[in-house]
């Protein structure tokens, strides 16, 4: 229960509806003690000799029908058809609301997981699979619908319909009211038994559907390195090994709900037998009326269909309790990296200014990545990582815009430590170039805009132009209205990379991270990209990550990064002094490589 009172907001949300549709559960609890009474008309007093009682003969007198069989009969009729017509436009409505409300709630949560999905750090989900967060999403989220349905709407309906009944019953027979609810602690302790083994069940089943949605997604954002690899028929094989598993899940789930449905249908049948047979020895003895019999028998019916429907829903709230747990593991998991209290923005004048303080950082306790990292960037400086791959540099940068929070020491922008300052405005003022560019599958103009909110069309056009992306945007099908392929897949590298320098030349930040952002380009398309680079690094500070002397030479500044620590550092006239240094030998060894490469 303590896990279901956090997630009452969502249905407080919508209070309105959910008042409106426990009044018509009300009704429709009343209108369900109405529905066999006509047929009781029928028995007792138009064919039976059972004295009219005084309510109905008043009925009859106001309306001004004469109290025969005829009369009886047509009048049971016409009630019996108004009931029911009443009963389908309640029942219309009650379902109309309860889409509204229900279908509001789930894609409340599901936004505020959207949001904490998006919020929680790089290392979360590095550690996750895409599939695993979008079946959080997109199925976990709907145990709210059933949730609000168990603890709110189908407790007030049932427990309202068997007090109603329970009334009128013991009005028409008290023993038999006690005989008809006497299956109830019979039914409770079927729940009981059955309710754990179902909720364990269904957990099983949610993860084996969230392997298989994982392992899918996984495969088909990598179709280019399966098709090259030929390995469709050993994916083939490994996606009906985890759909195997996904219906053995659900069997056993299936198994275990339907022994506790065939349970609760046998004690329901011997209650409905036992009421049967009582009742029909008090109509032969005089005790009872056959149409009373009749309602007593609809009735317990109507009961044993209100205890049903909430062991059903019990089994169902047993069974969304593993998405439940699943959707708050989400929402509880803590934001590592998240904004301070007191944190203010920085001034509008501030650059970039960046200082790395005896920076100690890794992804997991006890095995730094980084250590000790002294690291300065004046307004204006380009600042270049180089280094062996894996000793470092990537994440040294990915500290600046508080992707990550260090372990020890501290990053500063303008002499404010950036933990200090809101994460959208740090983010603001930080623009990226990757060696793989995140193309989102928008328009052109879409993902160049996607900085900076509001940007005209002009500027994203000016953007291209500097980006020298205006030329082969023009010659899409579209231009800018082009709908880029999922990543980029539509265009070239060269391409993708353009459309990314463009962005971050739109976004227009004083602080710049380019990480290998020509690594995969040849030489001529590198020519091209670097010119556009230069426009987009004047004036800014940057950090540039790169293995390439082209790419690197002209930096004010080069950091040599080895295995998380900095071990060399000065311009590229300074290090290339040093006899020794690891950089020099780099250098030559690339000169070496690419002259054995160009007489190749």
């Amino acid at each position: 229960m303590k896990r279901y009172r956090r997630l009452l907001r969502y249905p407080m949300r919508q209070r309105r509806r959910i008042g409106a549709i426990v009044g018509l559960t009300i009704l429709m609890s009343l209108l369900a003690a109405l529905q066999p009474w006509p047929l009781k008309v029928v028995l007792d007093y138009a064919v039976g000799d059972a004295p009219i009682p005084g309510v109905l003969r008043s009925l009859l007198d106001a309306l001004g029908v004469a109290a025969t069989a005829g009369a009886l009969l047509v009048v049971a009729a016409l009630a019996s058809l108004a009931i029911f017509a009443l009963t389908s436009a309640v029942d219309a409505s009650l379902a109309w609301t309860w889409v509204s409300a229900g279908e509001r709630m789930v894609y409340d949560i599901a936004a505020d997981l959207f949001h904490r999905l998006q919020r929680l750090s790089l290392l979360f989900h590095g550690r996750r699979s895409v599939g695993d967060s979008l079946s959080r999403l997109t199925g976990d989220s709907w145990a709210i619908y059933t949730v609000t349905g168990a603890l709110l709407v189908t407790p007030v309906q049932s427990l309202f319909t068997v007090v109603t009944l329970t009334a009128v019953m013991w009005g028409l027979d008290p023993a038999l009211a006690i005989l008809s609810l006497s299956i109830a602690p019979f039914l409770a302790a079927g729940a009981w038994f059955f309710g754990g083994r179902m909720r364990r069940r269904s957990r099983l089943n949610r993860e084996a559907q969230s392997k298989l949605m994982s392992f899918t997604h996984q495969v088909v954002t990598s179709i280019p390195v399966v098709q090259a690899f030929g390995s469709e028929p050993r994916n083939a094989r490994t996606f009906d090994g985890l759909a195997r598993e996904a219906v053995a899940r659900r069997q056993h789930e299936v198994v275990v709900s339907g022994s506790f449905k065939l349970l609760t249908g046998l004690i329901s049948a011997a209650g409905l037998g036992l009421v049967l047979y009582v009742g029909g020895t008090r109509v032969l003895g005089g005790a009872l009326s056959v149409g009373s019999l009749v309602v007593f028998l609809a009735y317990v019916r109507t009961l044993q269909g209100a205890f049903g429907t909430m062991l059903r829903t019990f089994a169902e709230l047993k069974s969304a309790e593993a998405s439940i747990e699943r959707v708050l593991e989400i929402l509880d998991t803590e934001e590592m990296v998240r904004d301070l209290p007191g944190a203010a923005p920085l001034p509008e004048q501030v650059r970039g200014h960046v200082r790395l303080e005896a920076v100690t950082f890794g992804y997991e306790p006890g095995r730094p990545v980084l250590h000790g990292i002294d690291l300065e960037a004046l307004p204006g400086e380009t600042v270049a990582l180089v280094g062996r791959t894996g000793s470092g540099k990537s994440t040294l940068v990915s500290l600046i815009p508080r992707f990550f929070d260090p372990w020890e020491g501290r990053v500063t922008l303008g002499g404010r430590d950036v933990r200090e300052v809101p994460l959208a405005d740090l983010r603001s003022r930080v623009a990226l170039v990757l060696q793989e560019p995140f193309l989102l599958p928008l328009t052109v103009a879409e993902n160049i805009a996607y900085g900076r909110e509001g940007a005209t069309p002009e500027q994203v056009r000016a953007a291209a132009r500097a980006a020298n992306a205006d030329s082969f945007i023009r010659n899409l099908p579209a231009g800018y209205d082009t709908v880029i392929g999922e990543r980029g897949a539509t265009l070239s590298g060269g391409e993708k990379q353009r459309i990314a320098i463009a962005r971050a030349l739109l976004k227009d930040a004083p602080v710049l991270i380019l990480d290998e952002p020509t690594s995969a380009l040849d030489a001529q398309t590198e020519s091209l990209l670097l010119e556009a680079l230069e426009r987009l690094m004047a004036g800014r500070t940057t950090f540039i990550i790169a293995h390439r002397l082209s790419t690197i030479r002209r930096a004010d500044r080069i950091a040599v990064v080895e295995e998380g620590r900095i071990v060399e550092e000065g311009s590229h006239a300074e290090l290339m002094e040093r006899d020794e240094g690891i950089y020099r030998r780099s250098h030559q060894l690339q000169l070496v490589t690419g002259a054995t490469e160009a007489s190749g």
